[in-house]
């Protein structure tokens, strides 16, 4: 709505130098008095010439103005107006369980390790001290690692498997196998 607004102020025709108002009187007006004709007519033209000018010049800054201003509501509605990016129906928390819940050469597939290794991993991952985060369970940290060291995929295209932010697979993928190599 706004924006239609602030483009119909770019439509005026901005070289107007014939309108009249109250910058412009018209002299030809009857409705002008016997005072108001004398005034005019002991205005120099130049004078004249000079006020239209710069009305046209306040009319051209309006539309500049008006059209700057709509450029940057509309570059700025993309940061509010978001739109969720992680929509499928499968989580990553539900992908997992589906691995570890169905036939066994496909977490050996996806995750590069049999369901009982992966259990051991997960044991070994509980003794040393690592638990389910806020969001994001155990067992879906370790299949993170373990997907991303198989496929070697880039971070978003794990992020993308698991319904999660880029961050969260980086945090998983790559910084617990940093705290890990420190123990």
């Amino acid at each position: 709505m706004i924006t239609k607004q602030l483009f119909s102020l770019s439509d005026m025709d901005i070289d107007d130098s014939n309108a009249s108002g109250p910058d412009n009187p018209d002299p030809n007006d009857p409705t002008l008095s016997s005072h108001d004709s004398s005034s005019i007519s002991s205005t120099s033209s130049a004078e004249y010439e000079e006020e239209a000018s710069r009305s046209r010049q306040r009319r051209r800054i309006m539309v500049m103005v008006s059209t700057i201003i709509t450029a940057a509501m509309e570059a700025a509605s993309g940061l509010y107006d978001k739109k969720a990016y992680h929509t499928s129906l499968l989580s990553g928390h539900a992908w997992v369980q589906e691995l570890l819940n169905g036939h066994p050469g496909r977490i050996r597939c996806e995750l590069g390790v049999s369901h009982q290794v992966f259990n051991l991993l997960l044991s070994d991952l509980r003794g040393m001290g690592y638990k389910d985060s806020r969001y994001v369970t155990l067992e879906e940290q370790l299949a993170v690692f373990l997907y991303t060291c198989v496929t070697g995929l880039s971070t978003r295209h794990v992020g993308e498997r698991f319904q999660r932010a880029n961050s969260t697979i980086a945090k998983y993928a790559f910084a617990r196998v940093c705290s890990l190599n420190c123990i």
